[in-house]
């Protein structure tokens, strides 16, 4: 089930006026709807992989009182190791097994053996990744103690499998999610119109913007052969902005929708795309699973403590890991170690912690300066983003080549006008609301109510036109 699809648009008003009219005076009621909501929703996708879902639960769940009933370290630590080891066997099995076999069968190839690995034959469950690390999370804050265990499973199935965040994020916290749920909520109206309109930004990015550069994309990155260098150069640009568009689009949708339910999710993009170097773009992309990998992998490294060899060491292992966490393909692992290697110079330079603020705050348009260095951050962004979309290794670094051909400065034998005048709007837009959660959270408030739903109005037209081609989101298949 979609997010933009017609069956998302009735399951949505559906659940939210059953756990406004029927649920709203019982908490226990309400945590009980949106348990079921989720499960259906989920079943929508493989009902086989409900069964997953509902078993990964149940093991953190008890996991977590096992923790906190242990009569010593020893015993505690046994759950621990149980649950991880678990969690990350069924990540394994559906996600890695196959690209481990056949990195073997090829390397031992290159000794004159030949294997012949077994593969399975798998569907990858959707959002196993995210659920997953919702569990560890959850896990390993109970194992140091940073939460107690929750007693109550419905509760605790709420905090992994909410509908809104199950298959593709933000990746939540028990400690910022679960209280959420255990208390009980009041309908808010100024939180619910602010949900709708989060809601509407997100299906425009996606359906407006990342649907129309899908089609350019799949065109140009399917037959990189045969096209000019400018051509190619446009392909990775329409890439960019078809996955900022489609993931943070995504993101605006689940966590509206949370808001209509009476519950905050994480923020999860911050305009990475006005970032002034790759470190800050980092801070700006994919919030909750970089803090992920902050808090339960680079600080237990070691962080920043020891030097700039720690550094250097702890940042290439988690951009490693991250790039891992996105596909097992060595197209993500090349990706995530070029994000480290883009970052080591202000790494070494002690600068990655420039940039904290939202560029020009409080000014209509950057400095020189500023409009340099975003310029070079988001082209170092689209050159790694190539090795995200390639195929395989060979096809980027041929796509690459391409690019820096003689035709890079010929004219794109591919020209889409309109597409191009949407993103220009989008980008000023998203200017214009950069010190907000996101664009049109104030955007218009302060203009008479005409102007503002003519504006509202224009968005929604623009979604109904470019409505139907039914895009998967990408992230979907991490």
């Amino acid at each position: 089930m979609l997010f933009n699809s017609i069956g998302f648009a009735i399951f949505l008003p559906v659940v939210f006026l059953l756990y406004w009219l029927v649920t709203n005076k019982n908490l226990r009621l309400q945590n009980i709807l949106l348990l079921l909501a989720s499960y259906y929703f989920y079943a929508c996708w493989d009902w086989r992989f409900l069964f997953l879902l509902m078993f990964s639960t149940l093991l953190d769940y008890c996991t977590g009182l096992k923790m906190q009933e242990a009569e010593n370290q020893k015993g505690k630590r046994f759950w621990f190791w149980l649950s991880i080891t678990i969690n990350l066997g069924f990540l394994g099995v559906f996600k890695y097994y196959n690209f481990f076999a056949q990195s073997f069968a090829e390397a031992i190839s290159h000794v004159g053996l030949q294997v012949n690995p077994w593969t399975l034959q798998v569907i990858l469950p959707v959002g196993i990744s995210f659920y997953t690390f919702h569990g560890l999370s959850y896990v390993i804050d109970v194992y140091k103690d940073r939460i107690r265990a929750e007693s109550n499973f419905v509760d605790y199935a709420v905090f992994v499998s909410f509908f809104p965040l199950l298959v593709a994020g933000p990746i939540e916290r028990a400690t910022h999610l679960l209280p959420q749920i255990k208390k009980r909520r009041t309908f808010n109206y100024t939180q619910a119109v602010d949900g709708l309109r989060q809601i509407l930004w997100g299906l425009f990015k996606k359906i407006v913007i990342a649907d129309n550069c899908a089609e350019f994309v799949n065109q140009i990155f399917n037959s990189s052969a045969d096209q000019s260098g400018s051509t190619l150069a446009l392909g990775a640009v329409l890439f960019a902005f078809q996955i900022y568009g489609d993931f943070s689009g995504y993101s605006d949708i689940a966590i509206g929708t949370a808001r209509l339910f009476g519950i905050d999710l994480l923020r999860n993009f911050a305009f990475p795309y006005f970032s002034r170097d790759i470190a800050e773009f980092w801070r700006r992309w994919h919030i909750s699973l970089s803090s992920w990998f902050k808090d339960y992998l680079y600080i237990p490294l070691g962080g920043s403590k020891g030097g700039n060899w720690m550094r250097i060491r702890n940042t290439f292992i988690i951009f490693i890991v991250s790039g891992f966490w996105h596909g097992a393909n060595w197209t993500f692992i090349v990706w995530g170690a070029l994000n480290a290697l883009f970052i080591m110079p202000s790494i070494i330079m002690k600068t990655n912690r420039n940039h904290l603020e939202t560029v020009a705050q409080g000014n209509i348009l950057p400095t020189v300066k500023e409009f340099f260095q975003m310029t070079v951050t988001f082209s170092l962004a689209v050159l790694a983003w190539i090795f995200f979309r390639a195929e395989n290794i060979s096809h980027a670094f041929s796509y690459i080549s391409g690019i820096f051909s003689r035709s890079l400065f010929s004219i794109p034998t591919i020209t889409p006008r309109l597409l191009m005048l949407l993103i220009i709007i989008f980008m000023v837009i998203e200017w214009l609301g950069r010190e907000q959660q996101y664009a049109i959270a104030k955007l218009g408030l302060q203009w008479k109510s005409p102007v503002r739903y003519a504006m509202y109005y224009a968005i929604i037209i623009a979604i109904f036109w470019f409505a139907g081609k039914d895009q998967q989101f990408i992230y979907f298949q991490f």
